[in-house]
């Protein structure tokens, strides 16, 4: 593949920014972009350095349009030998709608339109910020398809069941506000304001333990799935490490030292 890359990735201190770079294409997922997308959380996730990352779409129109439709049209039309390179890159890729395995923070930076595999992208991150221009919607449905890519059963956890098959039933739009009213996304901004709240929600995560953090998504994405009872009495292999780690010696330290704690992560 030559040009610019698929996904652009900047590391800015703590914080990994991933950017699905096909603007022109409305950022729409083809295979190249989701493996640069899934290499990428594999580096971020083994990276010690790395405490949060920031999922962005580059341009103005488009934090997503999902699934790349051209590509798949395109496939009938490719040789043997074609067919045999795509599939052999499909077979490296590990969505992040796929996964369980990214223990650190996801924030979503949402402006544009989040459709089809792009809302589902949004929904398998941790946090959503939306700028006042973006837009949600799996239009699956209207083109004989379902939205297979988690959104049939993350929508239904993430919001109340009548407006989430409101949403799936009809292919529908949700515009930030009324996402937000629905407790679908974290914040909503002006446009001009999105990267300083993003950034302040940023603060506020790396203020955090990050073995408390990575210790808190397991224990929710284990435990969302079981009765309460069993939720409680789950064992939670981070949680056995924050336990005894030095970061949990610490934050009881600095609190009693009146002092902003010093994380180290171990």
């Amino acid at each position: 593949m030559s040009g610019a890359p698929p996904v652009l990735i900047v590391q800015d201190g703590a914080v990994a920014r991933l950017t699905i770079n096909r603007p022109l294409a409305l950022n729409a997922m083809d295979s190249h972009a989701h493996l640069a997308l899934s290499n990428a959380l594999t580096a971020c996730e083994g990276d010690d350095t790395i405490r949060v990352i920031v999922l962005s779409g580059a341009g103005e129109k488009a934090f997503s349009a999902g699934r790349d439709l051209k590509e798949i049209a395109a496939e009938r039309g490719l040789d043997p030998a074609g067919r045999a390179e795509l599939a052999a890159r499909w077979s490296a890729v590990r969505r992040l709608t796929d996964r369980q395995d990214i223990t650190k923070p996801i924030l979503a930076r949402v402006r544009g339109i989040a459709f089809g595999g792009g809302f589902e992208i949004a929904l398998a991150c941790d946090l959503i910020i939306a700028a006042e221009d973006a837009r949600f919607a799996l239009p699956e449905p209207r083109r004989g398809l379902i939205p297979t890519a988690g959104g049939v059963h993350r929508l239904p956890r993430q919001l109340p069941m009548k407006a989430a098959m409101g949403l799936l039933l009809t292919g529908r739009e949700l515009d930030a506000a009324g996402a937000h009213a629905l407790g679908l996304v974290n914040a909503v901004v002006p446009v001009a304001e999105l990267d300083a709240e993003v950034d302040r929600w940023i603060a506020d995560i790396l203020a955090c333990a990050p073995l408390s953090l990575r210790a808190i998504k397991q224990c929710v994405a284990e435990g969302l799935g079981r009765p309460l009872s069993a939720a409680l009495a789950a064992h939670y292999p981070l949680e056995a490490v924050r336990q005894g780690s030095d970061d949990a010696r610490e934050g009881p330290r600095a609190f009693a030292a009146k002092r902003a704690p010093v994380w180290t992560g171990r």
